[in-house]
């Protein structure tokens, strides 16, 4: 399918770059041409950082009640073009049409989810004085410019943990997709410029990262810089932008443990194992990373895992029910066939797949590896792929040590009944989300890491917190 030539959206309207620049985008399902984008340059992020800047002047001054109404005016036309959105997202990034669902549903979600809270949330805080000579209160504020980097993973799903909170705020944005998945983000553009959006308020532009991003991150004109993706990337947007003093909001890399005790649900462990660690081809930053399988039912997890993996159908058709597509980029695949072979060689077992499918595109078949230990690269990689490694335990001491070994600290997961232990993992797993017997996400949930996973918090309230700033105000009586 093709999208045509798109333009990005700077300063309410469709923008071509000011040199002409034309970046051809390519589908990881076959390898062949779905669109043309404008691509911008720093001459072209200039005028988006510009634009921003007017952009929050108006809106951070527009009454909550319009803010509103251009929030879920947005959402209307979003939903209008659902089926648009979501073929573009299936192209852009390979996967199965019926996972695309999960986009739309994000941004929507956030859109109507922190128009509805902002209210309340925002309200001034009265602080009791001591001595009764002053009358105090809290206030927020819109932060100002917001810069958002987003990762390809789920195009729209990351721009909706963006767009909700920042409009709700009173910020305007700066939105850059990734290079390797800009289509469906760039159609938004055409969408907000069809209902006439305020001016400045969302801009959206893509380019490569050591121009635009780099330009962005070191303007002193963005107040928070807010991104997903991996945290080298992290590192080097924080160093480009000390420039000034900003804020940040990154959601980063992970490395999940997925724990399964022998007194485990094992049929509700499998069938979650499988999702997480297979669900949008492994390219998922909270996916099952390391499988801590207790010895009592190692084999029969394993056992139950590679039927999951076996009923997977690889394939893509837009009219057809698919449940694996291919990696994001051939570079990709590579990586994650050569970490399963070096796995192989270091002593690992494949339990199932490993192979790359005879089809045109980044296939891999969903992988199955045993007998994996800390020694091997595969155990501190994010592997960000259907690669799913078994490591053995014994007690409980043994698999708490060997979960917390690592720099990340995203999400983990734990199964167990045992209540006493439970509370004990709670406690000691070092990683801002654990999921026990089961798993939910949602954009009432706040979702964010510790160590090198990240700072500040996506979805909920304390998403708010990111995007707004407290100002304290004392009268004298």
């Amino acid at each position: 399918m093709e999208f045509g030539s798109l333009k990005m959206y700077i300063d309410g309207d469709l923008k071509s770059a000011i040199d002409n620049n034309i970046k051809d985008i390519y589908s990881p399902l076959n390898g062949k041409k779905v669109a043309s984008l404008s691509w911008g340059n720093h001459k072209d992020s200039i005028i988006a950082l510009d634009s921003a800047e007017k952009g929050f002047k108006s809106w951070s001054k527009l009454p909550l009640s319009k803010r509103k109404e251009w929030m879920f005016k947005l959402r209307k036309k979003i939903l209008e073009n659902e089926d648009l959105l979501r073929k573009a997202i299936s192209y852009e990034m390979g996967k199965p049409y019926a996972a695309t669902g999960e986009d739309i549903e994000s941004i929507t979600n956030s859109l109507e989810y922190y128009a509805n809270i902002i209210g309340d949330f925002i309200k001034p805080i009265d602080i009791a004085d001591n001595d009764d000579t002053h009358n105090h209160q809290l206030i927020s504020k819109p932060i100002g410019v917001v810069v958002a980097y987003l990762a390809w993973n789920f195009p729209l799903l990351n721009a909706g943990f963006k767009i909700g909170p920042a409009l709700a705020s009173g910020c305007s944005i700066i939105l850059k997709p990734s290079e390797l998945s800009p289509i469906s983000l760039y159609i938004i553009g055409d969408l907000l410029k069809q209902i006439d959006f305020p001016k400045g308020v969302i801009n959206i532009i893509c380019g490569e990262p050591l121009d635009v991003a780099k330009t962005l991150s070191k303007s002193t004109i963005p107040a928070l810089i807010t991104m997903i993706g991996s945290t080298e990337t992290a590192k080097k947007v924080i160093s480009d932008s000390s420039t000034s003093i900003k804020k940040y909001s990154m959601e980063l890399g992970g490395n999940a443990p997925f724990i399964v005790f022998d007194d485990a649900d094992l049929e509700t462990a499998i069938n979650i194992g499988a999702a997480i660690k297979f669900g949008n081809c492994g390219q998922i930053c909270v996916a099952a990373n390391r499988f801590f399988i207790h010895e009592k039912v190692y084999d029969k997890f394993i056992d139950g895992l590679i039927i999951k993996a076996k009923n997977l159908k690889i394939g893509f058709n837009e009219n057809l029910d698919y449940d694996i597509g291919p990696l994001i980029t051939e570079k990709s695949r590579n990586r994650v066939e050569d970490l399963i072979k070096q796995t192989l060689k270091n002593g690992g077992k494949l339990e199932y797949g490993g192979g790359i499918p005879k089809m045109k595109g980044n296939w891999i078949e969903p992988t199955i590896i045993a007998n994996v230990n800390k020694t091997m690269s595969i155990f501190h990689e994010e592997i960000f792929g259907p690669v799913a490694s078994i490591i053995k335990f014994k007690s409980d001491t043994e698999v708490l040590e060997k979960a917390n070994d690592t720099d990340y600290g995203l999400a983990s997961y734990l199964f167990t009944k045992n209540k006493k232990r439970i509370n004990k993992f709670v406690d000691d797993l070092d990683f801002g989300e654990i999921h026990v017997n089961g798993i939910k996400y949602d954009i009432y949930l706040p979702h964010g890491g510790i160590k090198q996973s990240g700072i500040g918090h996506d979805c909920s309230e304390l998403a708010l917190e990111d995007y707004l700033i407290k100002k304290r105000i004392s009268i004298a009586k």
